[in-house]
């Protein structure tokens, strides 16, 4: 589909070619990937594709701290239309953090701070440039002039998918949904093991799903006023097999502190539960999987992993896994919730969910070949199966 630049109530739409991050070692825990261009002439930048953050930036130079990328740092230098935000800008009140603080410093420079879940860190300055979006089939791109975005200089963390920076997609006045004031957004993430390309679609029309391969779901996005950056959903239960795991809803529910809940997150690789819920979606599995399990690669707590021996290319069978939403129902493929390797000890399968804190997480292995749009004026998410390398 072609990228087209369009101005209406519903703001300015674009799409952009999406990639699958590295994948190594057997461990789906990866990214995916939005190619992009910024400045005048467009510099591109590929930045992993977040739905659970809204900033967005990018390594600029100089860059005192930086990690190490073939796409250099962004260059402010070579761009005509580069310009540096002040703290009078109200773009820069947005910011979690920021040099301004509460106080108007006038033309003092918007510095920022902005730290993700896993410890990952970017500090720099707020800017605006002119982004170029560029049609994943090459048919055509859409230039959009003054968006915000962070030129990071300090940037350390866990940065492992051929990344520059992160493009938030959240629900924040930062990302670049809220930014081109767009009704809709939506991805199709093809399968993660692979190389081929797809597209994420901002405001274009809603009726995406002429290629789908069943009837399209979606639940309700459910507010959090303590959280304003992620798509909380309501989760229900889970089922292993024919077997609804005696899981209270409330271990999924967002509480009245703004705790807990259950987000759906691209830039998290592997889905997380918390730790009573995931103890039994592993002892279901245990149960259920007539393997062994591989003590060398399982924890109890964290990873599960079965040993097996049949021809090569060839999978064992597994329960099915199935997620219950407010209205919805994801019946997980196996490609999406199970994945192989080969260690010293012979051939390997295991469960790509881990156990964590009281947050539920679901991430992008379990969305691969799911076209998943976010109504942003109705608060709906919807989704359906497909071939996201076809549409």
């Amino acid at each position: 589909m072609a990228a087209r630049l369009l101005f209406s109530a519903s703001g300015r739409a674009a799409s952009a070619r999406v990639d699958p991050g590295p994948y190594a070692n057997g461990v789906p825990d990866t990214e995916y990937l939005v190619h992009l261009a910024i400045g005048t002439p467009p510099q591109p930048v590929q930045l992993i594709l977040d739905t659970g953050s809204d900033l967005v930036w990018t390594q600029c130079r100089p860059c005192p701290v930086c990690f190490s990328r073939a796409l250099g740092p962004l260059d402010p230098s070579n761009s005509s239309t580069f310009d540096v935000l002040p703290c009078s800008s109200p773009v820069c009140d947005n910011l979690t953090w920021s040099s301004c603080g509460k106080h108007n410093w006038g033309n003092q420079t918007c510095v920022y701070v902005y730290a993700y879940a896993d410890g990952s860190i970017t500090t720099g300055h707020l800017d605006a440039e002119t982004f170029t979006f560029a049609a994943a089939d090459g048919t055509g791109q859409a230039t959009v002039p003054d968006l915000a975005f962070g030129c990071g200089l300090f940037n350390n963390g866990i940065f492992t998918s051929n990344e520059t920076g992160i493009a938030g997609f959240g629900r924040g006045a930062l990302s670049l949904p809220s930014q081109l004031k767009v009704d809709n957004f939506s991805h199709c993430f093809t399968a993660i093991t692979g190389s081929e390309p797809s597209s994420v679609l901002l405001g274009l029309p809603a009726n995406l799903y002429s290629d789908a391969d069943g009837a399209v779901q979606s639940t309700p996005l459910v507010q959090n006023f303590s959280s304003l950056r992620a798509y909380y959903l309501s989760l229900k239960g889970i089922t292993v097999g024919s077997t609804r795991l005696p899981i209270p809803e409330s271990t999924f529910a967002l509480k009245q502190d703004g705790t807990g809940g259950t987000i759906i997150d691209s830039g998290t690789g592997m889905t997380t539960l918390p730790q009573d819920a995931y103890k039994l979606v592993h002892d279901a599995f245990t149960a259920q999987v007539r393997l062994p399990v591989d003590n060398a690669t399982s924890s109890s707590l964290s990873r599960l992993c079965f040993s097996f021996s049949v021809p090569r290319r060839a999978k064992p069978d597994v329960p099915k896994l199935v997620l219950h939403f407010e209205g919805a129902t994801l019946d997980l493929p196996r490609e999406n919730y199970m994945f192989e390797f080969e260690d010293a000890g012979g051939s390997v399968t295991c469960l790509a969910i881990n156990a964590g804190d009281d947050l539920t997480i679901i991430g992008n292995y379990q969305q691969q070949n799911l076209h998943v749009l976010y109504d942003l004026v109705r608060n709906m998410l919807s989704f359906v199966p497909a071939q996201c390398n076809r549409l």
